[in-house]
């Protein structure tokens, strides 16, 4: 008859022996992938970010803000695609599902339809950006996120998702969800720097979302040649932000906040 003493060290072999089994079987069976497309889905709640512009009671603002309130929809909802391999990436804009009316639609985080082709060997970027009536092209290095991992995790299209905290252009605060099972470290628009692919951002202070809706895994990205606007500016983001800058030093809080959406 066994001790307990005898009987406890069984058990705890036992368990080591299942753990170890357990991870044996994990790293056989997990499926990392390594190119495929991503859906995302952005949602601006224009509700939100109207009532940040009612301020000092101005009854002209208020007026909108009610109106819009009454008559359309809370979310401004719109569809972008990121197409990935071990090597590169290619980021574009899809559809808008209701495009918002008069002035409310040149709200700057509206109008944002970027395209970006990203190198992960360089961790360089081509953004093919629109402000207003001016095409740019902007060639650099990555976009620099100060990014603190967290504990929490979620489900994102499929795949478990662990959470990390960022600050980006100095100022904007970003909640970001990624996954280590899709190997490349991208993500919408010019999120990217974590152990995984990004599949879920949020910046709650803007009021803004991308979600994945949907991937679809692949062997071989396709091969796609980039084309520049005719008449697009060629320049670092340092010379992207100083022109920026330049042109919109007297918009008041609506430039910056211009600056911020075109700068991501």
């Amino acid at each position: 008859m066994k001790t307990p003493f005898v009987f406890y060290l069984s058990s705890l072999l036992l368990l080591a022996i299942l753990n170890s089994v357990s991870l044996v079987s994990f790293a056989q069976h997990a499926y990392f992938v390594e190119s495929g497309t991503i859906q995302f889905e952005k949602k601006v709640n224009m509700f939100a970010r109207l009532k940040n512009r009612v301020k000092d009671n101005n009854p002209f603002m208020q007026k909108i803000y009610e109106e819009y309130r009454r008559t359309q929809p809370q979310f401004n909802t719109s569809k972008s695609s990121l197409s990935f391999s071990k090597g590169r990436s290619t980021y574009t804009f899809l559809t808008e599902e209701k495009p918002a009316m008069g002035f409310i639609a040149s709200d700057p985080w509206l109008t944002i339809k970027n395209e970006i082709y990203r190198d992960f060997a360089t961790d360089s970027t081509v953004s093919i950006k629109k402000v207003y009536d001016e095409d740019y092209v902007v060639k650099d290095k990555k976009q620099d996120i100060l990014w603190k991992l967290t504990s929490e995790v979620r489900e994102i299209a499929g795949y478990p998702c662990r959470r990390a905290n960022g600050l980006i252009l100095d100022s904007i605060y970003v909640v970001a969800f990624f996954t280590e099972l899709i190997v490349p470290s991208g993500g919408p628009e010019s999120f990217s720097g974590l152990p995984g692919m990004i599949l879920g951002v949020a910046l709650p202070h803007e009021n803004i979302t991308w979600f994945a809706t949907k991937v679809e895994t692949t062997n071989t990205l396709k091969s796609t040649p980039l084309v520049f606007p005719r008449r697009a500016k060629q320049f670092s983001r340092k010379e992207y932000e100083e022109d920026l800058q330049k042109s919109m030093k007297n918009w008041g809080e609506w430039g910056t906040d211009a600056l911020k959406a075109f700068l991501l």
